[in-house]
């Protein structure tokens, strides 16, 4: 295979693409967006991507005194260049030092050198202009810059209107294109991609030269996405699961079995069982818990097909999650299919869940809560950005099944799933705090990919009626909310 085409595939498996709704630096929104920091975790890829840019280099002989990565993630690109070329290295700050020399410029320079600008991905062109003003301004001359990736929304036009000719290895249509020759994405996301960087070309200032810059306009909106098409940009294996088994059987309703005898949890789950994509559970409240319930259980879970979700709601640091999880009377990580989490100890929390599972093959994902359905909760925007970031970055995230929370605006892979409780109908909330939502406003508005329903259903005459119900409204909301993209 094309080493350019080998390489977009590790980059896409490494989790550098995501698709979703992204707030860029020049601050419109992108469906896509290339995360190469990443890249400093995977030595060999850095190497491959430092190695290209030597090779393009002395394929189009450029020449020139000093190279300068654009901080900062273009830094150990440059730094790997300038030792396999042994070319001088300069480093730009991003601001000058309060003390010391005060430089801008670190690095041992004359007037009048030449210097190469290494940068990792071009959308306006901005930070390439930025450097190479400092450097000027040091009496360097910069005459070319070479990219790894160019996202073709008008930085090569900005930096060459300042005579810079700018070199890219890749353009955000080659990428797009080969992941979708590969099977990796749809021809959907490809298209909106594309019509994307038709319509928003950017300026150097950051204004858009259509002067249509609308909050969210060229979005690839995870909720706009099947959830065929979506269970195909999943980094998890039980999400990819509950993506097609939601898409077979045709139902993204989530029953919460807050019971607290065995039986009951036994009779509603059989009941309902046809009519659900997943099975809530919380085995602490049972009060007649035992082992032949989980074994009964799981056989109803297989014969209706649908997944169970231990509401466990885990918030412990990773040693003791992985006891509660794996240990214990209830021995969670051997029958439930996927568990809830906070963030509140970070990735600590990942790790410990999956270290229940040593000894067992079931636990095969967590939710992690960013929001909460209760009224006066003490979750607020940094947290829910912090569990985004847990959600979506790092090397546990083919664990994370989905986010727990209320809003679209909480995340916007579509490779993780939304599921959203406090769903029923006529109701507002409970004496408790409980906030409620009519089933189409949290599909349609909301965001929401699997509604999370209790006592809407619990507490009905037929149970097994009142779950074809909600599971009608759901499927068909979200067969609305498909329409309207």
């Amino acid at each position: 295979m094309d080493p350019k085409k080998s390489l977009a595939l590790k980059l896409y498996e490494i989790n550098a693409f995501k698709f979703g709704n992204f707030k860029m630096k020049v601050g419109i929104n992108s469906p896509v967006y290339f995360d190469l920091r990443v890249i400093v975790s995977y030595p060999e890829v850095m190497q491959t991507i430092s190695n290209l840019v030597a090779d393009y280099m002395k394929e189009h002989n450029l020449v020139a005194k000093h190279v300068c990565g654009v901080p900062y993630t273009a830094l150990p690109i440059a730094t790997i260049v300038a030792v396999k070329e042994n070319i001088p290295m300069l480093i730009r700050r991003k601001e000058a030092k309060s003390y010391g020399t005060k430089k801008l410029i670190e690095g041992i320079f004359r007037l009048g050198d030449t210097c190469l600008i290494i940068e990792d991905v071009v959308t306006s062109g901005s930070s390439i202009l930025d450097t190479i003003r400092d450097l000027k301004q040091e009496g360097i001359q910069v005459t070319d810059a070479v990219v790894v990736v160019d996202r073709e929304q008008g930085g090569a036009k900005n930096i060459a209107d300042h005579s810079i000719r700018m070199h890219s290895l890749f353009t955000l249509s080659f990428l797009m294109n080969t992941l979708l020759e590969a099977g990796k994405i749809e021809r959907s996301i490809v298209d909106s991609v594309a019509k994307y960087i038709a319509e928003v070309q950017i300026e150097s200032n950051g204004n858009l030269v259509d002067n249509n810059k609308k909050e969210g306009k060229n979005d690839l909106v995870r909720s706009g996405m099947s959830y065929e098409a979506r269970a195909n940009l999943t980094k998890c294996e039980v999400t990819k699961e509950l993506f097609n088994l939601m898409t077979t059987k045709e139902t993204n309703l989530c029953l919460a079995a807050d019971l607290t005898k065995c039986a009951q949890v036994l009779e509603v789950a059989d009941k309902c069982g046809p009519y659900i994509c997943l099975l809530k559970t919380h085995v602490d409240i049972l009060e007649d818990f035992n082992n032949e319930f989980i074994e009964t259980l799981l056989a109803i879970a297989e014969r209706h097909k649908f997944l169970i979700m231990e509401d466990r709601k885990f918030a412990d640091i990773g040693n003791t999650v992985s006891l509660q999880c794996g240990k214990g009377l209830y021995e969670i990580a051997r029958w439930a299919d996927v568990v809830t989490a906070h963030t509140i100890s970070g990735r600590s929390i990942l790790q410990g869940l999956k270290e229940s599972r040593k000894n067992v093959s079931k636990l095969r994902g967590v939710f992690l809560l960013a929001e909460m359905s209760v009224s006066g909760n003490l979750i607020d925007d940094t947290y829910k950005e912090a569990s985004r970031k847990v959600a979506t970055d790092g090397i546990d995230i083919d664990f994370v099944a989905g986010i727990v929370c209320q809003s679209a605006d909480c995340f916007a892979f579509p490779g993780l799933i939304q599921l959203t409780p406090g769903v029923k109908i006529d109701e507002k909330a409970d004496k408790l705090g409980q906030q409620y939502n009519e089933p189409e406003y949290v599909i349609k508005e909301k965001g929401a990919d699997i509604a999370v329903v209790g006592r809407g259903i619990l507490q009905a005459k037929c149970v097994a009626t009142t779950a074809a119900l909600y599971r009608r409204r759901l499927w068909s909301a979200y067969k609305d909310r498909l329409a309207k993209k």
